[in-house]
């Protein structure tokens, strides 16, 4: 309520104002007091309502409708308002999963368990026929009951493993109770999440593999009869999904940025950057022995914040800064590119490169995964084989299929997969093409393609990795690679 309206009220009270006049003076006083509790309600009624917030409830009674299970057979069943899973052996890990897909949102909810076995939640998850056969994949925040304390972490299932384990963190732990209840809280906004375990501040990380995807909630597999019948409970499961930012909480932790370095998981794993993110070492130019120089600001290829840039030159293929290659040779691997391209740009990621097959003009030979703005950019629609040009694709030979590129200015995350002879590109998370280098179908592309005055072309048994100058704006990093 404005001041004026409580003015308005105060108006219509002038005649018991002048009955007071009137009155006796105990009278005068009992009618001031009144008077005066009369202006306090007023007032009070001004202060403007507390905003509260939009939360929305995922489990609706009795019911698990809206939701779906996914990947292994354990069961799960709602009780009392709680959602109640239960362990199976000899199955794989097992989610129920919202059928809805979320965005940007901040998740609440409950969980109990009775023993100490391995749980989580999914979000921003996903599960598409070409990964694993439909395996869930994606962000999980941690469960995990055992010494090693990492609750409320975030795991990349069936990706990168730990992102975030909680040993970034240690003085978080001891915030997970066991056979309590505890409450988790996940903020997931743009490229930044965070988590808190029963009030404590767990994660604070950026990272922007996947930007939305469904709510799951995992029922991990085990291995032995013994830890069979094991129950997992959630209650109070709710999201804000109008507005989130507006309610988001700050957190004193520094902020993990999983960019230009490896995954805890990754390290294990044997994956190695392949730019570091800050200097030009392991890289030169395809047709000189060392890396090409910047003439100047936006110029060339420069490093800036992490990103490496070749910059606008008029389109032209390697006419200006020229492409850059690997110092060393790969054979099989798996190469992880981030890129991010301008409007009606031209680039792409070479693979099995020879430097010495093109000493002259345009440039260095090798299989292109095409990086294309496939609306503006007229290549798109050229080629001998129709397609091939286009964003994701085997350049000029096998057109790339069940893509999902990032609107413009945003980046996107290429795969390639290099295992003896047979090959992936993938976009995104989701595979565009496959292929079998020597293969009588291959060759007979190559025979049909721009390729076919190089002799062999595509079959090398090693070969460098390649970033190619086009003439126009593209910039990438993340650079890393897993070889066999």
């Amino acid at each position: 309520m404005s001041i004026c309206c409580v003015l308005e009220r105060l108006v219509k009270h002038l005649d018991e104002l002048q009955i007071i006049k009137t009155k006796t003076p105990e009278m005068k006083k009992i009618l001031s007091l009144l008077m005066l509790m009369n202006v306090a309600v007023l007032l009070l009624s001004c202060t403007p309502e507390k905003d509260v917030a939009p939360w929305r409830t995922l489990i609706v009674g009795e019911s698990l409708e809206g939701w779906e299970k996914k990947g292994g057979d354990a069961t799960y069943r709602v009780e009392g308002g709680q959602v109640v899973g239960t362990t199976l052996a000899g199955t794989p890990n097992t989610f129920l999963c919202t059928k809805e897909v979320f965005s940007d949102f901040i998740l609440e909810y409950e969980v109990k368990l009775e023993a100490p076995v391995n749980s989580g939640v999914q979000f921003r998850s996903n599960s598409v026929a070409e990964m694993q056969n439909g395996r869930v994949h994606g962000y999980q925040c941690e469960i995990d009951p055992s010494e090693r304390d990492w609750s409320g972490g975030i795991y990349d299932e069936a990706r990168r493993g730990w992102l975030y384990p909680i040993d970034l963190n240690p003085d978080a732990k001891g915030s997970y109770k066991h056979n309590e209840w505890n409450k988790f809280r996940v903020e997931a906004i743009g490229d930044t999440i965070k988590t808190w375990l029963n009030g404590v501040p767990m994660v604070h990380l950026v990272d922007d593999e996947t930007q939305s995807g469904f709510i799951a909630l995992q029922v991990h597999s085990i291995k032995e009869d013994k830890d069979a019948n094991i129950e997992i409970r959630w209650r109070d499961v709710r999201v804000i999904t109008e507005n989130p930012g507006k309610y988001t909480q700050s957190t004193p932790l520094p902020v993990h940025n999983n960019f230009n370095q490896l995954t805890f998981s990754e390290e294990k794993w044997g994956w190695k950057m392949l730019w570091d993110g800050e200097t030009t070492d392991g890289w030169k130019g395809a047709k000189i022995d060392e890396f090409p120089a910047s003439p100047g600001p936006e110029q060339g290829w420069r490093i800036e914040d992490g990103v490496l840039t070749i910059y606008e030159s008029g389109g032209g293929e390697s006419k200006s800064a020229g492409d850059i290659v690997t110092t060393s040779r790969y054979s099989d691997f798996v190469l992880k590119v981030d890129f991010k391209i301008t409007p009606g740009a031209n680039s792409g990621i070479k693979y099995y490169v020879d430097t010495d097959l093109n000493k002259g003009e345009g440039s260095a030979i090798g299989l292109e995964y095409q990086i294309l703005d496939d609306e503006l950019h007229p290549d798109a629609k050229l080629g001998n084989h129709e397609g091939s040009r286009t964003l994701a694709s085997l350049y000029d030979l096998i057109k790339s299929e069940n893509k999902f590129p990032r609107a413009m200015g945003e980046w996107n995350h290429a795969m390639i997969v290099s295992d003896s002879l047979h090959v992936e590109h993938w976009l995104n998370g989701r595979k565009t093409l496959e292929y079998e280098r020597k293969s009588p179908e291959y060759r007979q592309l190559v025979a049909e393609s721009k390729y076919n005055t190089w002799d062999g072309f595509g079959e090398l048994p090693e070969g460098q990795l390649l970033l190619q100058d086009h003439g126009n704006t593209v910039s990438f990093r993340n650079i890393k690679i897993k070889t066999n």
